[in-house]
C-alpha cells in the first residue's frame, strides 16, 4: 500500500508503464481510503527497482508511506484477461 498524496496525480499511471518498462506483472488500483495498492511479481532485482520507484512516485505525487509484503501467487489473478499489467477500479 502507499500512501500519501497519490490520487489525482497520475499514480496508477506511472506505476503501469514503470511495471511494462521493466517488464512486471501485476496490477495497481486507488482505494476509497486514500491509498494506492499494486501487486508486482516479475525476477526479484526488477521487483525492487520498481518498489524505489514506488517510493519517488511521479512528479506531482507525495509518498509518505510504502508498505511491501510478499503475497501468493494467486495474488495476480486479479490481472485482466489478455494483459500483463491491470489498472483496476477503485475499492
Amino acid at each position: 500500500m502507499i500512501g500519501g498524496r497519490v490520487h489525482g496525480v497520475g499514480f496508477r499511471a506511472f506505476i503501469e508503464a514503470e511495471a511494462l518498462r521493466r517488464k512486471l506483472r501485476g496490477w495497481v488500483r486507488n482505494r476509497r481510503d486514500g491509498f494506492v495498492e499494486a501487486t508486482i511479481a516479475g525476477p526479484p532485482v526488477a521487483v525492487e527497482a520498481m518498489i524505489e520507484a514506488c517510493r519517488r512516485g511521479p512528479p506531482a505525487a507525495r509518498v509518505d508511506s510504502l508498505d511491501v509484503q510478499e503475497e501468493e501467487q494467486t495474488a495476480l489473478e486479479h490481472l485482466l484477461p489478455g494483459e500483463e499489467f491491470s489498472v483496476l477500479r477503485t475499492v
